[in-house]
């Protein structure tokens, strides 16, 4: 991979700076017109300390961890402060349109978005997990951004930011709730994703010598998706946890074996990846309500 330095923005003043914008609004919050653009051809890659909420047309140039953005059928994305978004050759295109909101972790200071905004999973979802919108969905999030600035252009008083901060609920909240619709209706992708995961699972336990379990980070890495994505997949179409599912592969191992090996216990809790057979011995008995002596009993 190409080696990059990102610039490090920590202020909606410094993005005005850098677009060449007259001084913000506001300090603390901002929404960037993406048609008005423009290339800095020494910056190929940003950090933002920033929340950063954008919608996007028209662009396959930028790269959020390591997958390709493609914003052509109107998608949204959400950054936490201190992800790393870059561009590709080529610079912006011509035809990007959209816009992105930018909010200082400050302007949420002793609000009620403070502790929840962390709570909304999404802020952490890579590239392939990004929200795609209707026509509906799209005019109904811009209504909302279009609030959100005119708020902040008026005169500020001291109800601008509680204001504000509803708006950013109300959208939020609306990105929630697309969010579980693209669960439901993107269920072929989802379905896949189980394969996938079966999969993985069953390669890990091919290898001649496992070391140690396999992890819920592990799985995630391997299927390119984030854990809080993948943990809020798998609930929606299974309700199970990423760990219940590499636990019932590891109890579905560990039965093959017993019933069809002479390995002790302590021998299969070691191929399986455990350090200690006691814990071993413990999941098993939590999954299957018997020790595994007494599973291998029945089959002798």
């Amino acid at each position: 991979m190409e080696k990059f330095t990102p610039y490090r923005i920590q202020s909606i003043a410094e993005i005005h700076r850098l677009m060449g914008y007259e001084k913000p609004y506001h300090p603390l919050i901002g929404i960037v017109d993406l048609a008005t653009l423009r290339d800095n051809p020494g910056i190929n890659a940003v950090i933002f300390d920033l929340y950063v909420i954008a919608l996007k047309r028209g662009c396959d140039k930028l790269m959020y961890g390591q997958q390709k953005y493609d914003f052509d059928e109107g998608l949204m994305a959400f950054m936490s402060p201190g992800q790393v978004l870059r561009g590709e050759e080529g610079g912006v295109p011509n035809n990007l349109e959209g816009w992105m909101l930018f909010i200082h972790p400050d302007f949420l200071w002793n609000t009620s978005l403070a502790n929840k905004i962390k709570q909304y999973e999404f802020f952490g979802y890579a590239s392939n997990e990004a929200l795609f919108l209707s026509d509906k969905e799209e005019k109904l999030i811009n209504l909302i951004i279009d609030n959100i600035k005119g708020e902040y252009r008026s005169n500020i008083d001291k109800f601008s930011q509680d204001v504000i901060i509803a708006q950013l609920e109300l959208l939020l909240t609306y990105a929630q709730r697309f969010y579980e619709r693209q669960f439901i209706t993107r269920k072929i992708t989802n379905s896949k994703i189980l394969e996938r995961l079966e999969s993985i699972l069953e390669d890990y336990y091919r290898q001649e010598l496992t070391v140690g379990l396999p992890t819920v980070q592990f799985v995630a890495e391997k299927l390119n998706i984030s854990v809080k994505y993948l943990g809020s997949l798998l609930k929606q179409l299974t309700g199970r946890s990423t760990q219940e599912h590499i636990h019932e592969k590891i109890i579905e191992k560990a039965k093959e074996k017993l019933s069809t090996t002479n390995l002790t216990v302590s021998e299969i809790a070691y191929e399986l990846g455990f350090e200690h057979s006691q814990s071993f011995s413990k999941l098993f008995k939590a999954k299957t309500d018997q020790t595994p002596l007494k599973f291998r009993q029945f089959f002798n």
